[in-house]
């Protein structure tokens, strides 16, 4: 069975969300609500969230193409449209009363093939199927996406015991090869795996604050990078929810959980919260929340809420001692640390692992579920036992005995770790407390799996080369943000050689969040400021010289990269023969941002991508034009389809949604492709010359006039001009590649000069953002 269409029925921020990311995987989706009093527009509640769709940030679609796959109606007049769906997903509100009133009109109309799945994640899936019939529990269950569904990675599936398997691994397929979707199976009990976990955190968080009179500040920053958990902390995750929602889903906890479950013991709201819902502070949605943004005189001033006077202050990051312990001493060293936020971050993270714990088998009948819920559905680096694992379970165990405020759960008294590699293989500690191998879903292929196996064939600070079999090799970037150096690029020219001896084919790919940031502009302003011309004229013509040998290796190269893949990044992909892209790739030619050129081929190759794209009409004049706006407007995809739009991907390039599968995917590709293979043909570039130079520079100089472009957007811009025109060129006469080289790097060692490119340097290096100056 195959899933080609699909209905929502409740279009809520969920519902409308989740027909969106479905539309994403280019599969067409009803979206159903209800019918207003007096309406003279039935469907105008659908009509409106699809609407609503198009304006959200972040961007519920992948394209905006995409919403032309969802068709809107109601819930009275077109309820009879399901029976030709594969999948429908109730997203209404969470009474079982309408819910289950719907399911009996739905058991109706839809064919015994159609799965039926609500997204509810407060109401138990044994209630919604009570008293209906059989064959409707055969195919319902619960499919649980997490907000926002494009962005958040898990899907929690919870079968009841009628429903049938097929319909459950058809639904896992879809979810996970076609909405790049972590499924995890669940229980079916309160909260699930995420949220029970996840609402816990908070809670015990929030009051644990409160109590110990720390800044919103101070919490997120130790509760954040230490353990791996995103920056956002608590009190920004809070703002993100929404605080109006929480007192709905304690109560809702509260109510189902057994009285001897340690959620009661932190399910009060305290009084500071609700005084800010009713005051309309729920967080980004209402006037602000611990976080707001004063746009007060004109400025953007990011304040903080003092959580016992609710007087806002301008926030400021703090710097703490306990963290520096951490960086230094692991987790052992911060939770030992003679400070309040060290105490604080102990007391929150000794009871939400703990509580993790005693919840096997309650919740899951294995620990990696568990961890892959919090990963995907929080976005935390580690799940909660793999941060046992890192604080060390004899220590935590320990501490808790000693302290004995909180009683170790019979999972944690085995005083093993949990996870350990045996055979090169990542094992993990099961039930019945013996060590058994992780096996990953057919289709996956995971680099940290091959590096468990066998040491780096090469490696440095900044980059690795591993053998992930079939004769491919895979280039792999580890540095902070995975930012290009001259390790990157030594690294480069190294595998280079040992792939044309040893290899077929090679794969350029890391699991890190980001592809690339780019090169790093730390070194580049260290040797600005020292006036080393000859080092920054170097690490040009090393990047150049690096990038060229890529292109033209002897075997196929495939760029497989996900998250940022900006500036070098995005060079490395156009000089590659191919890329499989994960879906959430956001990358350009940004150098203009900090007030330079691309200068390792950027520009030749994303201008030959102009001069090549089909039905060109017009001459060298149009594609001139288009690769001169894209990269000086510093155009960034917000995902791999834009890329593919803006050029950075072409129509033969791949597209992955499952991040999991990217690898398995690139390998593929590079395989097929070594087939045979001959490397590129040299280019050659027919370009206009002065005539196109001046034609840009008058454009420049106009959108300067009416306030698009500053004084010095000009001067990068005329330099950008002056490359992609060919200089002084004439028309009849070709340039070479190492002649459109020679442009980029006369033009960026005359930016580097420039007073106005090292303050946009800093500036980005300061605030991470571009300085207009």
């Amino acid at each position: 069975m195959n899933i080609d269409k699909v209905a929502v029925i409740g279009s809520g921020v969920m519902g409308a969300s989740i027909a969106a990311h479905i539309s994403n995987a280019g599969v067409p989706v009803i979206l159903l609500d209800i019918v207003p009093d007096d309406a003279k527009n039935r469907n105008i509640i659908a009509e409106s969230a699809l609407a609503k769709l198009l304006k959200t940030q972040p961007a519920p679609f992948m394209h905006k193409k995409n919403a032309r796959l969802i068709s809107t109606g109601n819930i009275e007049d077109d309820l009879e449209s399901l029976a030709e769906v594969d999948w429908v997903i109730e997203a209404v509100i969470e009474d079982p009363k309408i819910k289950k009133s719907l399911y009996q009109k739905l058991d109706k109309i839809c064919p015994e093939n159609t799965l039926i799945s609500s997204n509810t994640s407060t109401l138990p899936l044994r209630l919604l199927t009570h008293n209906l019939s059989k064959g409707f529990q055969q195919r319902f269950m619960i499919t649980h996406f997490f907000n926002p569904p494009r962005y958040m990675r898990l899907l929690e599936l919870i079968a009841g015991p009628q429903t049938r398997p097929d319909l459950v691994a058809t639904v896992r397929k879809f979810a996970d090869q076609r909405l790049g979707k972590g499924c995890v199976t669940c229980k079916d009990t309160p909260g699930f795996i995420g949220n029970r976990i996840g609402i816990y955190w908070l809670q015990c968080a929030l009051i644990e604050a409160i109590n110990m009179n720390l800044t919103v500040e101070q919490a997120d920053t130790v509760l954040a990078a230490p353990f791996g958990i995103p920056k956002t902390g608590v009190f920004g995750l809070l703002d993100l929810v929404g605080l109006d929602l929480m007192p709905h889903i304690i109560a809702s906890m509260n109510s189902a959980l057994p009285t001897e479950d340690a959620y009661h013991t932190i399910s009060q709201i305290p009084e500071q919260v609700n005084k800010m819902i009713a005051d309309g502070y729920t967080g980004r949605k209402g006037k602000g929340g611990f976080y707001r943004l004063n746009t007060d005189g004109g400025q953007r001033i990011k304040e903080s809420i003092n959580l016992n006077t609710l007087d806002y202050q301008t926030s400021v990051k703090p710097k703490l001692d306990s963290i520096e312990a951490a960086k230094t001493g692991g987790l052992q060293a911060l939770f030992n640390h003679d400070s309040d936020t060290a105490r604080y971050a102990w007391r929150v993270m000794s009871k939400t692992l703990t509580y993790a714990a005693s919840l096997i088998p309650e919740i899951s009948g294995d620990i990696v579920a568990v961890d892959s819920a919090m990963k995907l559905g929080y976005s935390w680096q580690y799940g909660p036992f793999e941060l046992l694992d890192k604080i060390g379970v004899p220590w935590f165990v320990e501490r808790l005995k000693t302290e004995a405020i909180i009683t170790p759960p019979p999972l944690l008294q085995q005083n093993q770790s949990f996870y350990k590699v045996k055979d090169n293989k990542l094992n993990y500690l099961n039930l019945k407390g013996n060590y058994q191998a992780l096996t990953r879903n057919k289709g996956v292929v995971l680099l940290a799996d091959y590096k468990l196996q066998n040491p780096a064939l090469l490696e440095n600070p900044s980059a690795s080369l591993w053998d992930v079999g079939d004769g491919v090799a895979c280039l792999e970037f580890h540095s902070k943000m995975n930012t290009l150096d001259m390790d990157s690029l030594t690294l480069i020219q190294r595998s280079i050689e040992k792939v044309a001896s040893d290899f077929a084919a090679l794969v350029i790919h890391n699991e890190a969040d980001n592809f690339s940031a780019g090169a790093n502009l730390i070194l580049l302003v260290t040797a600005i400021k020292n006036q080393s011309w000859d080092d920054v004229a170097n690490m040009i013509k090393q990047g150049q010289k690096t990038y060229k040998a890529l292109k033209y290796a002897p075997f196929p190269v495939v760029a497989a990269p996900t998250g940022l893949a900006l500036g070098g990044g995005c060079e490395i992909l156009l000089h590659s023969d191919a890329i499989q892209a994960h879906a959430e790739l956001y990358t350009g030619l940004v150098e203009v941002g900090v007030g330079l050129i691309p200068g390792w081929g950027g520009c030749k190759e994303y201008l030959d991508r102009c001069l090549h794209q089909p039905k060109q009409f017009g001459g060298p004049m149009p594609p001139v034009i288009q690769a001169f706006q894209t990269i000086g407007m510093a155009n960034v995809s917000k995902s791999a389809f834009e890329a593919r739009q803006l050029m950075f991907l072409s129509k033969e390039d791949g597209i992955t949604m499952n991040k999991e599968r990217l690898l398995a995917d690139a390998k593929a590709r590079a395989l097929s492709l070594a087939n045979n293979y001959t490397a590129p043909e040299p280019v050659t570039y027919k370009l206009p010359g002065k005539t196109a130079k001046t034609t840009m520079t008058i454009a420049l100089k106009g959108f300067r006039m009416v306030g698009k472009a500053t004084a010095y957007d000009v001067e990068v811009g005329s330099r950008l001009a002056s490359i992609l025109s060919g200089g002084d060129c004439d028309v009849t006469e070709p340039l070479t590649e190492d002649q459109m080289l020679d442009l980029e790097l006369q033009a960026f060692m005359e930016l580097t000069k420039q007073a106005g490119t090292l303050a946009r340097l800093e500036h980005m290096l300061k605030t991470g953002k571009p300085l207009r100056n």
